[in-house]
C-alpha cells in the first residue's frame, strides 16, 4: 500500500516547498476535462462448481479545471468490450448500454472541479475465466461548458486493466472527517477489517501513523511504537505504529481489533491527520489495495500565535551589517499542512532603503517586485513543512550599507504560504509584522 506513505511522509516528512500548478494570465480562459477511473481493478475466479463469481464495485467520475465555468451534461461512455471472456459489468440506472451490452453511455451530471465519484459499475469474473485472465475497459467523455460550449476528455486518457485473481482482499471502511474537535477530547478509530476475497486472510498487519498533535492511547502488545520525539523515529513529527495480529478474517467476514483503538487530541493538536492500513498476514498478496489505507481528519478547535521580530542595526558607508529577523510559534498549537505538504507560513522581508543583501538564508529566495512597493528589493523566506510551538527560527540576512538613510526602515510580514488573506488559527495578527532599522535615530 504506498498511498498512505506518500501522503503522510509527502506531506510531513520532506521539509521544503511543494510543488504547485503555474497558470498563465489567460487560465480563465482554459478548461479541461478528465476521466478519473482506477487503473487497475481485481475481480475474484468463479467458482468451480459452476456457481456466480461475487460482483465488486468500481467507481468512475469526471471532473474539469477552471472554476470559472460551470460544466454541466457530463457524458462517460464506458467500452467495456475489451473484457470479454474474462469479466462481465451490471450497469447501473445511468448507463444506457448497446444491444450487445459491452458499451454504455452514462449520464454523470454536473461535472465538479474537484473529483468525487459519480458513478458506480459492479464487475465480475465470467465463469471459466482461469486467475491471471485479464481484460481492459476503455473511456470517453464528453460535457457541456467551458470556452467553447464542449469538454471532451483526450482520447484513451483513462483505461482500467480488470485481472482474474484469487484470494483475501482486505480492507477497512472510510472514516468522516471530523472538526471543532476541543484538545483534551478522546476519540475513538472507526477501525474494522473485513474481507472481501474468496481465500481466508490467516492473520493481518496493521500500520498507523498520528500526526503530531494526537497520542495513539490505546497499547496492544501485538504493536511496537515509535514516538515523534524518539531519536529514531522513522517519521519525524508522527508517533508510527506496526502491529502484527493472528485472527483469522474468512471471506465476508469483519473483524475488530482487540480493543478500540484510541487516540487522544493533545493541547498542542490543530491540523491532525491519522493514517491506517492492513495487509494480510503471511506475506500473502492482497487482491485489491485500493482500500487497504485511510486517512482521518481531525481538526481541533485551538490557535497557534505566529510571530516575527526585527532587529535594529547601524553602520557607516559600505560596511556590511547583520540585518536578519526571527520567527517565532508561541503555540499552543503545532501547524502543519498534512493535506499537500507544502510550508504553511511565509515571510516577506523588503530590504531596508539604501541596502543591498550579500548574504541571504539558504530557505530565501528573491521576489518579483511586489504591487505596492515596485522598487523595494524583496525577498521571500520559508520554514520546515510543520511549526512546532515554542518554534524559534532566525533568518541572518547580511546587508551592505550603500547609502545613510537616516531611520532606513524595512518590514517583514509573516503571511499564509498558500495566498489566503490571513491565518484562520493565529487570533493575535498584530505581531505578524516587525521593521528592520538601519541607522535608527538617536
Amino acid at each position: 500500500m504506498s498511498f498512505v506513505r506518500a501522503g503522510v511522509v509527502g506531506a510531513l516528512v520532506v521539509a521544503g516547498l511543494g510543488s504547485g500548478v503555474a497558470f498563465a494570465d489567460d487560465a480563465a480562459q482554459s478548461d479541461g476535462l478528465e476521466i478519473q477511473a482506477p487503473y487497475e481493478q481485481a475481480v475474484v475466479v468463479a467458482p468451480g462448481d459452476g456457481g456466480a463469481a461475487q460482483y465488486r464495485s468500481m467507481t468512475l467520475g469526471l471532473q474539469h479545471y477552471n472554476s470559472d465555468f460551470t460544466v454541466t451534461d457530463g457524458r462517460l461512455t464506458v467500452d467495456a468490450s475489451g473484457l470479454a471472456g474474462v469479466a462481465e459489468i451490471a450497469w447501473p440506472g445511468n448507463c444506457v448500454p448497446d444491444d450487445a451490452g459491452t458499451v454504455a453511455v452514462c449520464d454523470t451530471g454536473d461535472v465538479p472541479v474537484r473529483y468525487s465519484p459519480q458513478l458506480q459499475l459492479k464487475v465480475r469474473a465470467v465463469a471459466g475465466a482461469a486467475v491471471g485472465a485479464q481484460g481492459a475497459i476503455e473511456y470517453s467523455a464528453t460535457a457541456t461548458g467551458g470556452p467553447d460550449g464542449t469538454l471532451t476528455a483526450p482520447e484513451y486518457s483513462a483505461e482500467t486493466f480488470v485481472t482474474v485473481g484469487s484470494g483475501p482482499d482486505l480492507g477497512v471502511s472510510a472514516p468522516q472527517d471530523v472538526t471543532g474537535v476541543a484538545p483534551g477530547t478522546d476519540l475513538t478509530v472507526p477501525f474494522s477489517v473485513t474481507n472481501t476475497g474468496n481465500e481466508t486472510a490467516h492473520g493481518f498487519s496493521v500500520k498507523l501513523w498520528a500526526t503530531y498533535g494526537l497520542d495513539v492511547t490505546t497499547r496492544y502488545p501485538q504493536c511496537t511504537y515509535t514516538g515523534p520525539d524518539d531519536t529514531d523515529a522513522q517519521y519525524p513529527a508522527m508517533t508510527y505504529v506496526t502491529c502484527s495480529f493472528d485472527t483469522d478474517v474468512a471471506p465476508g467476514a469483519t473483524v475488530e481489533l482487540p480493543e478500540p483503538l484510541r487516540l487522544a487530541v493533545t493541547g498542542h493538536a490543530l491540523y491532525e491527520r491519522f493514517d491506517y492500513e492492513v495487509e494480510p498476514g503471511g506475506d500473502v498478496t492482497d487482491l485489491d489495495t485500493s482500500d487497504n489505507g485511510r486517512a482521518w481528519h481531525i481538526d481541533a478547535d485551538n490557535t497557534a500565535d505566529f510571530a516575527v521580530h526585527g532587529t535594529e542595526v547601524s553602520g557607516a558607508q559600505g560596511d556590511t551589517v547583520a540585518a536578519g529577523f526571527r520567527f517565532v510559534n508561541r503555540g499552543p498549537a503545532w501547524v502543519a499542512d498534512v493535506a499537500s505538504g507544502d510550508p504553511v507560513p511565509a515571510i516577506d522581508y523588503y530590504l531596508p532603503p539604501g541596502t543591498t543583501a550579500t548574504s541571504v538564508p539558504s530557505t530565501c529566495h528573491s521576489a518579483s517586485p511586489s504591487a505596492d512597493a515596485p522598487a523595494i528589493p524583496h525577498y521571500v523566506c520559508t520554514l520546515p513543512t510543520w511549526t512546532k510551538p515554542d518554534l524559534k527560527v532566525d533568518f541572518p540576512f547580511r546587508l551592505r550599507v550603500d547609502q545613510i538613510v537616516p531611520d532606513a526602515t524595512g518590514r517583514v510580514v509573516v503571511r499564509p504560504y498558500d495566498g489566503s488573506a490571513s491565518f484562520a488559527f493565529d487570533p493575535k495578527t498584530r505581531n505578524n509584522s516587525a521593521k528592520v532599522v538601519v541607522n535608527p535615530s538617536a
